[in-house]
């Protein structure tokens, strides 16, 4: 816990797995961008009993990781649990890949993870958020608009504490 006496850093998310949590399901939930950009094969490869001859453009589809029911149970659910063990602890998962995958996997993923943790712990250290609409009337659901799942509009109030 940081409290009200200092700012979070990023030495706070080793002790905050909850947190850390919250974020990395936050990510794995709304599936942002749901495919990777598009690779070409170097070479020829055989993939599954499939050959795929070189210069082939390949998708990956983050998606299918990211929603894997082997991985995550209740893949449709958001819930903090799947990245956390039986102790609470903070547990990584090789199936966690938001920001592409594979050698050329977006180069700001370590920074953008730590202004996600810094921004969220420093807001909700220094407000309540509050819906403006009842929480169980409320579409978690995103909306696919061609390249990307985007949230419903919502409206929030910012309480300061």
């Amino acid at each position: 816990m940081v409290g009200k006496h200092r700012s979070p850093c990023m030495q706070d998310r080793s002790h905050m797995p909850y947190t850390d949590a919250v974020v990395h399901e936050i990510q794995r939930y709304i599936d942002l961008v749901p495919t990777n950009a598009p690779h070409a094969v170097t070479c020829d490869i055989k993939f599954r009993n499939y050959l795929i001859p070189k210069g082939t453009t390949v998708l990956i589809s983050l998606t299918s990781v990211l929603h894997d029911d082997k991985e995550f149970p209740n893949p449709e659910m958001f819930d903090p649990g799947h990245f956390l063990d039986e102790s609470g602890n903070f547990k990584k998962s090789d199936y966690f890949m938001p920001f592409s995958a594979g050698k050329r996997m977006c180069v700001g993923e370590g920074l953008a993870r730590m202004e996600l943790f810094l921004f969220l712990t420093t807001i909700l250290q220094n407000f309540t958020l509050k819906s403006l609409a009842d929480p169980k009337d409320l579409d978690t659901t995103s909306v696919f608009n061609g390249l990307m799942y985007v949230p419903h509009s919502y409206q929030l109030c910012f309480i300061p504490v």
